[in-house]
């Protein structure tokens, strides 16, 4: 028997919504990990947290997105300082 379907909608106790977000974020984490080893993918990952946490994730080939990630940071950084 399969799992139940949940509703698509913003989860609204916090600590909640922090643990879906770890544990989705982890597994998202896997499954770009996955697909790069299975079907030799060139896989780059960037996952903002609503906490300002930026989380990511490249393949070998892809390292060099690893330097251009700190120039999102800081120029996602900059984005939200306007809406603040």
């Amino acid at each position: 028997m399969g799992r139940g379907k949940i509703e698509i909608k913003l989860i609204e106790n916090t600590t909640n919504r922090q643990v879906t977000f770890c544990k989705r974020r982890n597994g998202l984490l896997k499954k770009a990990y996955e697909l790069s080893v299975l079907c030799e993918a060139e896989v780059a990952l960037i996952v903002f947290s609503s906490r300002r946490c930026l989380y990511e994730y490249a393949t070998n080939s892809l390292q060099i997105f690893r330097v251009e990630i700190d120039e999102v940071r800081f120029e996602w950084a900059e984005c939200m300082l306007d809406y603040i």
